[in-house]
């Protein structure tokens, strides 16, 4: 089949499981043409997995001082652009096309009557899971954005619904031996100043700060690394525990890795308010709307977490469609939870 996947780009944890996909699906003699937007292509890291593939500005949210900020996000869309984008592209001869929440894909499928299917996280929101922060124009927003013909959602449980486990790379075993000292951070829409004040009277700890300076920095027991996605893996697996914010991929390769796990979801925004709550719910982890030093003090104390158990969900979800969707949704969900440690919370 001759497929257009579609990708956001706005956060790295699209980018990350939809690289899995493609890959699968390649491996299984698809051709895949990858159209990524959302992000600058001078942003965007090395993506040999996506071959040629395509970059448009499509839309992205502007975030700062750890919220959603509604006026600048607005005045930086170009509609225009984004409905030229849509009408000038060639979608002919194309079999399938899937989105990673991606809202260009989506419309050119629409368009050329092409079948279309969501994969993501935020189509989990399509059911009657744990939500918080929402309202009538997050719930329309989420379910348009890049809407589909059939969607996959992707959560920590199926909380009875036909959804999958999160679509975790494999992660390599890293370097050195674990260290239950070392604390792994990756708060990259909260200022230097702020998590300095948030960990600088936490002594007993090693906290790896990534993503907040261009040269490696040590001060104390604060180390502050620039952002290397191998580097980052190695400190993931000496861990003893991650504090990040309530997105969705890091958090689940944490819960494989069965690292604790701290989450600080950004103010405003339905879906990371509504994965805190759901880490919560589970037990698999804790969170705090603030950068409460107290709570992090409080979460250090805790007792390490359990590896979950996820299956390879990228190469389910391509068998799925190389054998032309035949399976119905709900059988594919309960074989891919059977092997998973589920909560009962």
């Amino acid at each position: 089949m001759k497929i257009l996947y579609g990708v956001q780009a706005t956060g790295n944890g699209h980018i990350s499981r939809s690289r899995e996909v493609v890959k699968a699906l390649k491996a299984l003699g698809h051709h895949v043409q990858v159209l990524i937007s959302g992000r600058a292509p001078h942003q965007l890291p090395t993506l040999p997995e996506f071959g040629d593939y395509i970059t448009r500005r499509g839309f992205t949210f502007i975030i700062g001082r750890g919220k959603i900020q509604p006026l600048r996000t607005a005045r930086q869309l170009q509609l225009m652009r984004f409905y030229t984008d849509i009408l000038d592209f060639d979608a002919a001869g194309y079999d399938l096309a899937l989105t990673d929440f991606e809202p260009l894909t989506a419309r050119i499928a629409r368009r050329a009557k092409v079948p279309c299917i969501g994969i993501g996280h935020q189509y989990a929101f399509n059911y009657d899971i744990p939500m918080a922060g929402a309202n009538i124009m997050t719930l329309w927003l989420i379910r348009h954005f890049a809407f589909c013909d059939q969607s996959i959602g992707l959560h920590w449980h199926h909380f009875g619904f036909p959804l999958l486990p999160p679509i975790v790379p494999t992660l390599h075993s890293g370097n050195g031996a674990p260290d239950e000292k070392s604390i792994l951070i990756y708060l990259p829409f909260e200022s230097v100043e702020a998590i300095r004040h948030l960990l600088q009277p936490l002594n007993g700890h090693t906290f790896r700060i990534y993503g907040k300076t261009t040269d490696v920095k040590t001060e104390g027991h604060l180390q502050f690394r620039p952002f290397s996605r191998h580097g980052f893996l190695d400190d993931l697996h000496r861990c003893n525990g991650v504090i990040c914010n309530a997105g969705f991929e890091l958090p689940s390769e944490a819960l494989q890795l069965g690292k604790k796990l701290l989450v600080r979801p950004l103010a405003g925004q339905m879906e990371q308010l509504s994965n805190s709550l759901a880490v919560e719910r589970l037990g698999l982890g804790a969170s705090m709307t603030e950068l409460d030093p107290g709570k992090v003090r409080h979460w250090l104390d805790q007792p390490p977490g359990r590896p979950q158990n996820y299956p390879d969900v990228a190469i389910l979800i391509a068998k799925w469609i190389d054998q032309g969707l035949q399976e119905g949704l709900k059988s594919l969900s309960r074989r891919a939870w059977e092997q998973v440690l589920l909560s009962e919370s």
